[in-house]
């Protein structure tokens, strides 16, 4: 009889650490897709004040047909959905690339600069958002227990970086 006993304990305390590590597994998930959500919120108005930023360089120094390009570019990466997001960002980061930052009065120039490097800071964040949960994602308990729900998988955000090397107002 005491050995019955201390099998069903023993039975019984197994499944209690094994529900207590699901649990735990799910809220962090859980967690990892909350900071997810945020890393894009954050990208996301990283790249809009991107765009809002190559919208006011269009207007100020730039001929007209550069200058028109350079909207379209702003206006198509800011309005894309976000399936259609990265070829959009990758023109515009293009298109800002062929911009004459030298034309460019300091202050603005040194703007669009740092409105880029705010913009591959969010990216990279994001991107580690996605990596670490896509990690804990793949796990072979996680599947198989459904830890994940309903939650959407998370994608990596892939744009061509500007070239952050060149200095501003040269």
């Amino acid at each position: 009889m005491t050995t019955l006993v201390v099998l069903l304990a023993l039975v019984v305390a197994l499944l209690v650490a094994g529900s207590l590590w699901l649990v735990a597994t799910a809220n962090r998930l859980d967690r990892l897709h909350v900071r997810g959500d945020a890393s894009w919120a954050a990208l996301d108005a990283a790249l809009a004040r991107r765009a809002v930023v190559a919208r006011t360089v269009a207007v100020s120094v730039l001929a007209p047909e550069e200058s028109a390009t350079v909207r379209a570019a702003a206006d198509g990466a800011e309005s894309a959905p976000r399936a259609e997001r990265e070829p959009a960002e990758n023109e515009l980061t293009r298109t800002l690339a062929r911009v004459d930052r030298a034309r460019l009065p300091p202050p603005l120039a040194d703007e669009l600069s740092d409105a880029e490097q705010r913009v591959v800071i969010a990216r990279r964040v994001y991107n580690d958002a996605v990596r670490d949960a896509l990690a804990l994602r793949e796990r072979r308990r996680v599947r198989y227990f459904r830890l994940a729900g309903t939650a959407r998988r998370p994608e990596y955000f892939e744009i061509a970086e500007p070239d952050l090397a060149t200095p501003s107002g040269t």
